[in-house]
């Protein structure tokens, strides 16, 4: 069971950013037998965003999940995006269009998407992380948070500016860990030094770390367990901090796939 939110059953989410699709449509039927699934194997985490698949995840949302299931079976998250408001005044009808579209009445998580050292001062600016606020005492939301995007000096600059984020979601992979790009290790130990609990997105890296190269296809099958986008995930899932890890899953033998790592999951061990 989580400690930080108890209702999160398992510490595996759906991102839901790469659904199949019937040419330019979200195939709505076998999206809908992803997340029946995904619900029926114990886990109920969604994540989704305004932008993603040119704003119908959030429409595929309704249709798959929050108009079929009670709404106190599932977590959901949606962000806040930058791209989508220019004035502090368009953020809460923007904030009200995506609860229409998700076809709910309040985020368990609200995220505002994407920090940078490039746009937070659009955030801040625009008074982003006081609207967020607001909306959580108001019950629209029940925790606020980041998606991140840049080094980690600049995440620990707004975590220390904005004590009020209670968790941040980075890209962390075992390729990344100590990319000096991404910084993932860095990143991820600058939340434990604040205490935000993190949430993992990009954990196979676009599905980079499924096509490997021969030879470590060959080691991973040697461990005979789970396919290369499972040892990803669970990598990323046995760091204390972290506690929840997305994968967005474009059909359904990706999905049986991953329901298999992490149905049962225990952490990795250093042997």
């Amino acid at each position: 069971m989580n400690t930080f939110y108890p209702e999160i059953k398992k510490n595996f989410g759906f991102g839901m950013m790469r659904l199949p699709m019937n040419g330019d449509a979200v195939d709505i039927p076998q999206t809908c037998d992803m997340v029946d699934a995904f619900i029926n194997a114990g886990f109920n985490y969604f994540d989704t965003a305004h932008g993603y698949i040119g704003g119908k995840s959030e429409l595929a949302v309704k249709d798959c999940l929050t108009s079929r299931y009670p709404r106190d079976s599932y977590i959901l998250t949606d962000k806040l995006s930058p791209n989508f408001f220019n004035t502090e005044a368009e953020i809460r009808p923007y904030f009200a269009s995506m609860l229409e579209a998700c076809g709910v009445e309040y985020f368990d998580f609200f995220l505002l998407h994407s920090l940078t050292a490039g746009n937070y001062p659009h955030y801040t600016g625009n008074r982003a992380f006081e609207i967020a606020a607001e909306l959580k005492a108001e019950g629209k939301v029940r925790h606020v948070g980041i998606s991140f995007h840049d080094k980690a000096d600049v995440l620990d600059m707004i975590l220390s500016e904005q004590p009020s984020i209670e968790v941040v979601q980075l890209q962390f992979n075992y390729l990344d860990y100590e990319d000096a790009g991404v910084q993932s290790r860095l990143c991820y130990e600058v939340c434990v030094k604040h205490g935000k609990p993190v949430i993992v997105m990009e954990p196979v890296r676009g599905g980079s770390l499924v096509n490997l190269p021969e030879a470590g296809l060959e080691e991973i099958a040697k461990l005979g367990e789970y396919s290369p986008a499972g040892y990803a995930i669970r990598y990323a899932a046995s760091f204390d901090n972290i506690f929840m890890v997305l994968s967005g899953m474009s059909n359904m033998e990706q999905m049986t796939d991953n329901i298999k790592s992490m149905k049962d999951f225990t952490p990795f061990t250093e042997t």
